[in-house]
């Protein structure tokens, strides 16, 4: 992952916490010599060394895996464009965003493994439901036939790395005319922008 020096994040709780938040990432492989790309959740463990899920049988990367254990999984945060009209001096326009990239070794999972990586799956977004379904809730025949049909995976992590492009290159007139524009638009992905960068210079927020 190419990372522009000013906006190499390296707190590592911040790191997770972005983890757990944005946990609908992208889990890549060597598929026939070939990238392969598949859009899943994924369960960061609390110590930040595992990650967790599965993907459906009918997904043939999975029976890659052994030959090919080394694998990468992204996960990206709040983005938009940033025009330099917005700057009080010639420049380019350009991207501002926030996204983790993790590497690491992957095995297959199965039984008990599995049915706890389910739970922890499950719980975690039906934390906000109204009426929250639990694997513990489901009957045992149902479950069995459902796991069937999907391969369990953990990662053992080797490596994070993690990049907050927020126009922390700027001063800070320019940065504040940023978090401006970016107010003003109607999209949420602005308005994440904008308060990501207040959190790199939470004093102009009263300026």
């Amino acid at each position: 992952m190419y990372v522009i020096p000013y906006s190499r994040n390296t707190n590592e709780s911040e790191i997770f916490e972005f983890i757990h938040q944005n946990g609908f990432g992208i889990l890549v492989s060597q598929v026939d010599n070939k990238p392969w790309a598949t859009h899943i959740p994924m369960i960061l463990s609390e110590d930040g060394k595992k990650l967790t899920s599965h993907i459906s049988r009918a997904n043939k990367q999975w029976k890659h895996w052994n030959e090919n254990p080394e694998v990468l999984a992204i996960f990206q945060g709040a983005h938009t464009y940033i025009s330099s009209s917005w700057y009080d001096h010639e420049n380019v326009p350009t991207w501002n965003y926030l996204a983790v990239h993790v590497y690491g070794t992957l095995r297959i999972i199965e039984g008990d493994e599995l049915l706890t990586s389910l739970k922890q799956l499950v719980d975690k977004y039906e934390k906000k439901s109204e009426h929250p379904l639990t694997v513990e809730g489901m009957s045992k025949n149902y479950l069995k036939q459902e796991m069937q049909g999907i391969v369990g995976f953990e990662i053992t992590v080797s490596k994070i790395e993690s990049a907050y492009k927020l126009s922390q290159n700027r001063d800070d007139k320019n940065f504040k005319e940023i978090i401006r524009q970016l107010e003003k638009r109607d999209d949420v992905d602005s308005h994440r922008v904008a308060e990501e960068m207040l959190k790199v210079r939470p004093g102009l927020a009263t300026k």
